[in-house]
C-alpha cells in the first residue's frame, strides 16, 4: 500500500510545471515560503526550481528546506522535507531553462538566474484519500 502511494505521489510530481510552496529559513531564522513552479523532477527523490539568486544568501546560511504540493481536486496533499542547494552549473542552468523564463531573465547566462535542487529526506503523502508518512 505504501509503495501505490508513494508511486502515485511521484507522478503527481513529475507532471511538466507543477506548482508548489517552498519553504526555506530566511536569513532570520524563520520560515520563508513563496510559490515556484518545478523544472524537473525525479518522483518525490529531488526536484529543480529555476528562480532569481536572492535565495542564495539564505540557502547557504541553512539548507534545509520544505516542499508542499496541495490540490482540491484531484485531492491530494504531498509534503517533503529535505535539503536544497544551489546550482551554478551552466549546462544544467541551460538544461532547466523553459519557456516563459524569457520573462524574467535575459537567459540561461544571467548572472541573476540560478537553479535550486531539492532532495527529499522524509515525506508527508496523502494521496487518492491514503496516506503515508516515512523516510527516503
Amino acid at each position: 500500500m505504501e509503495q501505490k502511494i508513494i508511486e502515485r505521489a511521484a507522478e503527481i510530481v513529475s507532471a511538466t510545471r507543477l506548482n508548489c510552496v517552498l519553504a526555506l529559513i530566511d536569513l532570520d531564522g524563520y520560515p520563508s515560503a513563496t510559490t515556484k513552479t518545478v523544472s524537473k523532477a525525479d518522483g518525490i527523490k529531488w526536484m529543480t526550481f529555476c528562480t532569481g539568486n536572492n535565495k542564495i544568501k539564505m540557502i547557504n546560511q541553512c539548507d534545509h528546506a520544505s516542499v508542499c504540493f496541495t490540490s482540491s481536486d484531484p485531492l491530494y496533499n504531498i509534503t517533503l522535507v529535505g535539503k536544497i542547494e544551489v546550482i551554478t552549473d551552466l549546462e544544467i542552468k541551460k538544461e532547466m531553462w523553459y519557456n516563459g523564463m524569457e520573462n524574467h531573465f535575459n537567459g540561461p547566462e544571467d548572472p541573476n538566474y540560478c537553479v535550486l535542487k531539492f532532495t527529499t529526506e522524509r515525506y508527508n503523502l496523502f494521496v487518492d484519500l491514503k496516506g503515508t508518512i516515512g523516510v527516503l
